[in-house]
């Protein structure tokens, strides 16, 4: 039962982190951001958000750096949506699963296109 209360409270602290960032935040450093996903611990005291951020490896370190120094802010605003009795401490993280989907349709691509074959 535990497993699916963490679960639930996961889907919602994404739901509501997509917002915020996308509505809230005016830090200029922050680029298009997508919150793919949340781990929360079992004790709710810790949030692993994975991002997924459009840019080069600069601007994806500024996002980082810019969503690091507005943590604060992120708690709060999650606090006052989601009734916690304590709101979870947010680690954010790079979510490379979608580059590293593309790299490999890429790379079937070309195999396919060397082997001649056209089939789909």
């Amino acid at each position: 039962m535990a497993k699916v209360r963490v679960g639930r409270v996961g889907e919602q602290i994404k739901k509501e982190l997509s917002t915020i960032i996308q509505t809230e935040l005016k830090d200029p450093r922050i680029g298009f951001i997508t919150v793919t996903g949340v781990e929360i611990t079992n004790d709710l005291s810790q949030a692993r958000v994975y991002l997924s951020v459009l840019g080069s490896d600069e601007q994806k370190e500024e996002t980082l750096k810019a969503l690091a120094r507005s943590t604060g802010f992120l708690r709060s605003e999650l606090g006052k949506r989601i009734r916690f009795r304590h709101t979870p401490e947010l680690l954010f993280k790079f979510d490379s699963s979608i580059e590293y989907g593309s790299r490999i349709e890429s790379l079937l691509h070309d195999i396919n296109d060397r082997s001649g074959g056209d089939t789909q």
